[in-house]
C-alpha cells in the first residue's frame, strides 16, 4: 500500500454508509436527504421545461447521481471551493446557490446567477464560491488546481488562515483519460494542494461502457501512481459518499494533500435530454434504479426511527414549493438587454 495511503488509514473501498451501526446526528441526516430531493425535483422540473421550449442548447441531468454531489459538498464549508462539469445544477445547488438563480440561468434570464450569459453546462456563483460548470470535459481540473493553490499560497505565504480552504473537483468516468486528468494529479501530489478529485463514475461516457474505455478499469487505482490515496465507494449511499468526503476534506484541510475518490453511480437519464438513451439496456437501468440513493436513504432514517413518515413528507412539501417559487421567478425575469451584449465579457 503506497504511504499516503497508509497514512490516509482507508482501505480502498469505504464503509461507514447506509450499512453501518455509527450513529450520525439526525438532523444532519435530514439535511442530506432534504438536499438529495431538491436536487431530484429541480432536475424533473427542467426536464418539463425543456421540452416546453423554456431551455435551449444541451442540457444535462443529475437524476441518481445525487448522493454524489450531497455527500460531498454537504461535509464541506460555506468558504470552500467547487468545480463542476456540464452537468453542474445539482453541484450548485448542495453548495447553496439558490434554485431560483439556478432555474432563471436556465432560462437565459438576467437574473440567473451567470446573468443568462452560461445556461445549462456554465452555472457560477462567486458568492458561494462555485467556480462553474464546464462544457468539454476535464475544464474545471486546472480550475480547480488554481483555487486548491491559492489557499496554500494565503496560508502558507501570506499567513492568513489558521487552515485552508478545500478544493472537490467533479468529473466523470470519461475524464480520466484525459491528459489533465493525470497532469493535475501529478502536481496535486507534489505541491500538496488541499484538492478532493471526485469521480462520478456514472458507468457510461455519453455513449461509450467506461468498461470498454479505460485499460484499467477501477479508477481509484489510477491514484497510486502519483502517491495519493485512491479510494472506491458506493455512490448511491449517500453516507458513505460522505464518510469518504469527510476523511479527505480533513486531511487536505490539514496540509496532507490530495484525495482521489470515485464514486460509483449511474445517471437515470440519457446523456442530455436530447440523447434518447437506446444504448444501455433495459436490465442495466432497472438494476441501478433499484438502488436509487434517495429511496435508500428514506428506508434508513424510517427504519432507524431518525424520523416519521411525516416529516419527510414535509420536506417534500416544502421542496415543490421551493420548485415552483423557481419557476414562477424565472418566467418572471427580464431576459438581457440586447445593448448589454458585450457586457460581463471583461472585468470592470
Amino acid at each position: 500500500m503506497h504511504n499516503a495511503q497508509k497514512e490516509y488509514g482507508l482501505t480502498d473501498q469505504i464503509d461507514g454508509g447506509l450499512e453501518s451501526k455509527s450513529k450520525l446526528d439526525n438532523r444532519y441526516v435530514l439535511d442530506l436527504y432534504e438536499d438529495m430531493l431538491l436536487g431530484r425535483n429541480f432536475e424533473d422540473m427542467c426536464a418539463q421545461m425543456y421540452y416546453r421550449g423554456k431551455m435551449f442548447g444541451f442540457v444535462h441531468l443529475y437524476n441518481g447521481q445525487e448522493a454524489v454531489s450531497t455527500g460531498i459538498i454537504k461535509a464541506m464549508r460555506e468558504s470552500d471551493y467547487v468545480c463542476s462539469t456540464y452537468r453542474d445544477h445539482v453541484h450548485a445547488l448542495s453548495k447553496g446557490v439558490s434554485p431560483r438563480l439556478v432555474m432563471a440561468e436556465l432560462f437565459g434570464k438576467e437574473t440567473g446567477c451567470s446573468r443568462g450569459r452560461g445556461g445549462s453546462m456554465h452555472i457560477f456563483s462567486a458568492p458561494h464560491n462555485f467556480l462553474g460548470g464546464f462544457a468539454f470535459i476535464g475544464e474545471g481540473i486546472p480550475v480547480a488546481l488554481g483555487a486548491a493553490f491559492q489557499s496554500l499560497y494565503k496560508q502558507q505565504v501570506l499567513g492568513k488562515q489558521q487552515d485552508m480552504d478545500v478544493t472537490a473537483v467533479f468529473f466523470g468516468d470519461g475524464t480520466t483519460n484525459n491528459g489533465q486528468f493525470f497532469e493535475c494529479l501529478n502536481m496535486a501530489v507534489l505541491w500538496k494542494l488541499p484538492v478532493i478529485f471526485v469521480v462520478e463514475n456514472n458507468q457510461w461516457a455519453i455513449g461509450m461502457a467506461h468498461h470498454r474505455a479505460s485499460s484499467t478499469p477501477e479508477i481509484y487505482k489510477k491514484a497510486a501512481a502519483f502517491g495519493l490515496p485512491g479510494v472506491e465507494v458506493d455512490g448511491m449511499d449517500v453516507l458513505a459518499v460522505n464518510s469518504a468526503a469527510q476523511k479527505a476534506i480533513e486531511r487536505a484541510r490539514t496540509g496532507r494533500g490530495p484525495t482521489l475518490i470515485e464514486a460509483l453511480t449511474y445517471r437515470f437519464r440519457g446523456h442530455s435530454l436530447a440523447d434518447p438513451d437506446e444504448l444501455r439496456s433495459k436490465q442495466e437501468k432497472e438494476a441501478w434504479i433499484n438502488r436509487d440513493p434517495i429511496k435508500r436513504l428514506k428506508s434508513y432514517i424510517i427504519n432507524s426511527e431518525i424520523a416519521e413518515e411525516s416529516v419527510l413528507d414535509d420536506i417534500s412539501k416544502k421542496i415543490k414549493i421551493q420548485i415552483d417559487d423557481a419557476i414562477n421567478f424565472a418566467l418572471t425575469s427580464p431576459d438581457p438587454d440586447v445593448e448589454d451584449l458585450y457586457k460581463y465579457i471583461f472585468a470592470d
